[in-house]
């Protein structure tokens, strides 16, 4: 029969840290730790397979596995010397969730379970202390009902909230037992209320009901949105562990914490964590109380710091990574209760790496894989400019680096509808809770009023990379009025504020931002990516500053240069229409000799900046509607400006018009009906490239004919092209060496690649219009349906954020073993939005690009994207 059930106790367990699959993260590390010796509450773990099982099976158990848990049941009464439901000596057991990532807070726990109206009774007089005893069983009550029974757990706090205001008193501490019988009076009573049947006494089916509600939880919301987020399959499952019960909420010698072997924020080598007296774990991550800095424990407890300090030190030269883990404190005695790879923002994941390089923990491999291509877009978040006056309102924590503008927002609702609408905002909450993750991931940036470094909001912020200031107490914040108040300052919904995530400043107002630049140990992460990486990493850039920023951030060239960017500056734009609205090639051609000189100066810019490095320039390819004014009011205007009469604007915009653009007369097609727009780019390019050499700049053009579909038509342009460059060439005496190249966007060209590739000397795949053309979707209009498309899982991404492998990847193999079957030395690309996804940087890897090419911010992203995908391919 199929083992679905893994037992540990005694310093032996039956599992290992290397079972993640089937033990799930947490299950993993207690089998690990109780194996390397350290305390760790004897328990078991349900496997993944009995998850996966369950929901293949109805709702079922799979065959054995509910004996198979009764018999590990009856092996941790025996280690313990307890029994579970035993009214005169009860144990006690936590029911935790455990994926085979980590999934913080998304699904559910349920501790202290076991108790009910007698056990409790034997609990207090074992303990000999009623109080815990009872605080023990009011907080069954509450997570039971919230967990398993779906009963809201506000409805408590508030029962809770009425307890201590009668009593005149402000912590559940300060409550003693009399009050909490009174507490679990009440709860039950709800509890009746709302079900319409008495809390369960069972102590067996408390247990099958929470192994129920966890396996459930992976498909609760929050688990499903955590998942889209963090692109974890929906099939993995999670496993449940089972786990003797220890208790930090047993007097002020016991306790419980959350702590980081490195600080999760900066990377810095310092243990970093939390702590709770006379609490239990829930406590610190939920940000019910403010817990104090791990530091303090050393003043409170010494003996249990000096061992938390000997076993954080053992995991992390056992793991050879940074861990977060766990603790609770029983009457003085120490107690692990996980230990996984911490979540860190992105500036610590590059600390943690190169420092653990530096001291001879991991290889340059390894710490060039520790660091996350997604996160790397964190390190260049935006920063308070730092000549910015501004007036700060509070200080919270600095939970998770960058700074944030936007408005203010009350629920995780409002914040995925506000950003819907294209708003920047901040989400603002007392604390956040996991079913905020949608409108979390939403938000530039989330604040809370309480909650510590540790909290939910604090750990998820980091893992998105989102910037977050935590535990802001002098906020009060008034959900109802959509407000929140400090000093006196009301600060409504819709109001702008700042915050600085590595700071813990609120700030009032807008304040101005400015991007980071690459410096010290991530340039030299990046360089030891760089002796990885096969592909090329190149930039999406039109103009001299934009392609400096590539360069700074390390480009290797200009993938894509877009030339009818630079015809919308100033005056160009009334030379554009000029020619656009002329109905002679004369008239065209003289409106166009008055755009020549401002494209060639772009060139000249650009080309300085790429100074020896390649140069990638696509001829004009929007359709020539996008440069004519379209509004009443704006025929008007330019009718005015440049004096040609309203009605002939007018009538050359509805003689323009197209019912699909995007398939209309643009790219290639442009010019060969108007070859003389072509050859003034042509011209402008090599009469630049030629002025450039002529000044010892090293010049590599690359001139692409955008929205080829047919050979011919390429033979025709390439024709002209050469034609062009060889007369500008004779006139400077000057030789350049330039390629001439097609983007491939539409399927026909991918079909015939290998006849495209005769006048082809390279392929750059653009593979925004080519998703387009191939799935038949207007990347405009898909708006409205795709995430439904997502969400049912029709596709497993957006279709324009991540490169769909199967279809549109298949044209794109296809288009490069055609193109190379004809011209063996093809040079390819990507240049769509794809060119700065990680997993279309892996795609591209895998089937012999020669480089991708992204916006300039996203370099840094490719480069390290590149270097995984060679790594990962070793392994």
């Amino acid at each position: 029969m199929k083992k679905y059930v893994y037992f540990f106790g005694n310093g032996k367990a039956e599992g290992s840290g290397s079972m993640k699959e089937l033990l799930g993260g947490k299950g993993a590390g207690l089998a690990e730790m109780t194996n390397l010796g350290i305390p760790v509450p004897p328990g078991f773990t349900i496997t993944t397979e009995a998850c996966i099982e369950y929901y293949n099976n109805n709702k079922q158990y799979p065959e054995g596995m509910w004996e198979q848990a009764l018999e590990a049941l009856k092996r941790l009464e025996e280690t313990v010397g307890k029994k579970f439901g035993d009214p005169k000596n009860p144990l006690l057991v936590s029911v935790r969730s455990g994926a085979r990532v980590s999934m913080p807070g998304m699904m559910d726990t349920v501790l202290n379970l076991g108790l009910n109206d007698e056990t409790v009774k034997g609990l207090a007089e074992v303990s000999n202390n009623e109080r815990f005893a009872y605080d023990s069983y009011r907080r069954f009550i509450q997570m039971f009902s919230d967990v398993v029974l779906g009963i809201e757990h506000g409805k408590f706090e508030r029962i809770l909230d009425k307890v201590k205001e009668e009593k005149g008193v402000k912590y559940d501490t300060d409550l003693d037992a009399e009050d909490f019988k009174k507490v679990v009076d009440l709860y039950k009573k709800l509890v009746e209320q709302e079900l319409g049947k008495p809390f369960p006494q069972d102590t067996m089916e408390q247990l099958k009901l929470a192994i129920n509600a966890v396996f459930d939880s992976w498909n609760n919301q929050r688990a499903i949105t955590y998942r889209k987020i963090n692109k974890i399959p929906d099939n993995w499952g999670t496993a449940v562990n089972i786990v003797a019960m220890v208790f930090g909420n047993m007097g002020n010698d016991s306790g419980t914490g959350v702590a980081f072997t490195r600080n999760p924020s900066t990377g810095e080598k310092e243990f970093f964590g939390e702590f709770l007296i006379n609490a239990q774990g829930e406590d610190v991550v939920a940000g019910i109380r403010t817990p104090e800095p791990i530091a303090k424990l050393k003043e409170e407890m010494p003996e249990v710091f000096k061992q938390l300090e000997e076993v954080y030190k053992k995991l992390e030269t056992h793991y050879k990574d940074m861990q977060d883990i766990e603790f609770t404190v029983e009457k003085g005695k120490l107690y692990l209760l996980q230990t996984r790879s911490g979540k860190r923002t992105a500036r610590a994941a590059v600390k943690i790496a190169y420092d653990m390089y530096k001291e001879g923990l991991i290889d340059k491999k390894t710490a060039v894989l520790r660091v996350k291509p997604e996160q790397v877009d964190q390190l260049l978040h935006p920063m308070i400019d730092p000549n910015e006056k501004y007036e700060v309102l509070a200080k919270g924590l600095p939970a998770s680096p960058g700074a944030a503008v936007g408005k203010v927002v009350f629920t995780a609702e409002d914040a995925e509808i506000w950003a819907e609408k294209g708003e920047d905002v901040i989400l603002v909450r007392n604390e956040t809770s996991p079913e905020d993750i949608g409108g979390m991931n939403a938000a530039k940036g989330i604040l809370t009023a309480t909650g510590g470094m540790t909290s939910h909001a604090a750990v998820v912020a980091r893992g998105m990379g989102k910037t977050c200031v935590a535990g802001c107490g002098a906020i009060k914040i008034d959900e109802e009025k959509k407000q929140f108040e400090v000093d006196g300052k009301v600060i409504k919904e819709g109001d702008y504020i700042t915050i600085n995530g590595s700071t813990g400043e609120v700030i009032l107002g807008k304040v101005k931002l400015i991007m980071p630049e690459l410096s010290g140990e991530f340039a030299e992460i990046l360089k030891w990516a760089d002796e990885f990486r096969k592909l090329g990493v190149r930039t999406n850039a039109d103009t001299p500053k934009d392609s400096q920023v590539a360069r700074d951030f390390g480009a290797e060239g200009i993938g894509l240069c877009r030339t009818e960017h630079m015809f919308f500056e100033g005056d160009r734009i009334d030379a554009v229409r000029e020619m656009i609205l002329s109905d002679t090639e004369e008239g065209r051609r003289k409106a166009l000799e008055k755009i020549k000189p401002y494209q060639k100066e772009d060139f000249i810019g650009i080309f300085k900046v790429m100074d020896g490095l390649p140069v990638t320039i696509r001829l004009l390819d929007p359709p020539l509607h996008e440069f004519l004014p379209h509004t009443d009011e704006d025929i008007e205007k330019v009718s005015k400006a440049s004096g040609i009469p309203a009605d002939k604007l007018k009538a050359k915009v509805e003689e323009l018009k197209e019912f699909n653009p995007m398939l209309g007369h643009r790219g290639c097609r442009l010019g060969i009906t108007y070859p003389e727009v072509y050859e003034m780019q042509v011209y402008a390019i090599m009469e630049a490239a030629c002025e450039c050499k002529k000044e010892g700049v090293d010049v590599k053009p690359e001139i692409m004919i955008p929205l080829v579909g047919h050979y011919k038509e390429l033979a025709i342009l390439k024709e002209m092209v050469d034609r062009v460059a060889k007369e500008v060439m004779e006139s400077y005496g000057v030789n350049i060496d330039y390629l001439v190249g097609t983007m491939i966007e539409l399927p026909r060209a991918a079909l015939t690649a290998d006849e495209v590739a005769q006048y082809a000397e390279f392929f750059s795949f653009g593979t925004n219009d080519l998703t387009q053309t191939t799935l038949g979707l207007s990347r405009d209009d898909s708006g409205k349906f795709l995430p439904l498309y997502v969400e049912k899982g029709i596709y497993k991404e957006d279709p324009f954020v991540s490169l769909d492998q199967s279809g549109v990847g298949q044209l794109v193999e296809m288009g490069v073993k055609k193109g190379r079957s004809t011209r063996p030395e093809l040079k390819t690309g990507i240049c769509g939005e794809h060119g700065g996804d990680p997993d279309s940087i892996f795609f591209c890897h895998k089937i012999g690009l020669n480089y991708v090419s992204c916006s300039p911010y996203r370099v840094p992203v490719a480069r390290l994207a590149a270097a995984h995908a060679a790594l990962l391919e070793e392994n």
